[in-house]
């Protein structure tokens, strides 16, 4: 595996060596002395193109906990404002010896693109409204975690189907790791192509709670829209948002999710969201460990 673009991608057992190189790693993270040198001498460059504090953050704690030099490359401050296309950009960064490059784009594909013309490797840290690989495995990873197989998994996923990268890495990638996947949402946040995604479809949020192990919430992607695609917040909210009421109809052991940023009040109440059985806080932890074994794994780390 040289880059990682898709989880489309993974078999599964790639996938499952990535999952668990990062449960081995997390136990890095409760050491007083967080570091490896596994990675020491090599250089992650994160090129990000669009806002992101989490995704951006946790690459550079993963390659930093490794002993990798990062080089954080943001396109606002940049020769990028100035007009420089992505090839001229992949080529400086080329030419400066990146090992990896940590790419976040508005284009669908431009991971696919940064992957021809670099030697190191590209890892998608998501690309427009197509994939964010390492999300859906540690989305996958913190699942394992607290239920204990993804072997027959009921997940549901929740919201802006449309707009999000993260639905169709987890479709993919939980589909691959044998769990099954229910999308919920209106249906004018659904893709015209979800008849082809492996999973099955629904238009009714409290139909598919009572038989979810996993929820897992979409904000609604405000940004990306033009149009209106629902007739107002408080519309979505009584159909496709998580309160505490509706949290009492799913099972016991069942967990709620969240890719963040929360729009509290909106998909998630703030009861759901600051309860027990959400796992927000976990996956943005957990997202360092699978992070630095994705580098690990692609790096080449002894």
């Amino acid at each position: 595996m040289r880059h990682l673009l898709s989880t489309g991608d993974l078999s599964r057992d790639e996938a499952t060596l990535i999952l668990d190189t990062a449960a081995e790693l997390a136990q890095v993270g409760d050491r007083s002395v967080k570091k490896l040198p596994t990675l020491r001498g090599r250089t992650v460059v994160n090129l990000f193109y669009e806002d992101s504090t989490r995704t951006r953050t946790s690459f550079e704690l993963a390659a930093k906990r490794l002993s990798a030099d990062v080089i954080n490359f943001s396109a606002k401050g940049s020769s990028v404002s100035k007009g420089e296309s992505l090839k001229d950009t992949a080529l400086t960064l080329q030419a400066m010896g990146a090992d990896a490059v940590v790419i976040r784009h508005s284009a669908s594909g431009a991971a696919h693109r940064l992957a021809n013309w670099v030697d190191g490797s590209v890892l998608n840290a998501g690309d427009g409204t197509h994939e964010h690989p390492t999300q859906a495995l540690l989305d996958a990873y913190t699942m394992r975690d607290r239920l204990g197989s993804l072997e027959g998994l009921r997940v549901a996923v929740v919201g802006d189907i449309l707009h999000s990268r993260v639905a169709r890495s987890n479709v993919l990638l939980l589909t691959t790791l044998g769990a099954h996947v229910t999308l919920v949402a209106p249906p004018t946040l659904l893709p015209v192509s979800v008849n082809t995604w492996p999973c099955e479809v629904s238009y009714d949020l409290d139909e598919v709670l009572p038989k979810s192990d996993v929820v897992m919430m979409l904000r609604v992607q405000a940004e990306r829209m033009r149009d209106s695609f629902f007739p107002s917040v408080r519309e979505y909210s009584r159909n496709y948002g998580l309160d505490g009421e509706r949290l009492g109809r799913m099972p016991a052991e069942a967990i709620v999710m969240h890719p963040g940023p929360m729009v509290r009040g909106m998909e998630i109440s703030a009861e759901v969201a600051d309860s027990p059985r959400c796992t927000v806080t976990e996956q943005v932890a957990n997202g360092v460990s699978l992070r630095m074994a994705v580098l690990y794994l692609l790096l080449g780390g002894s």
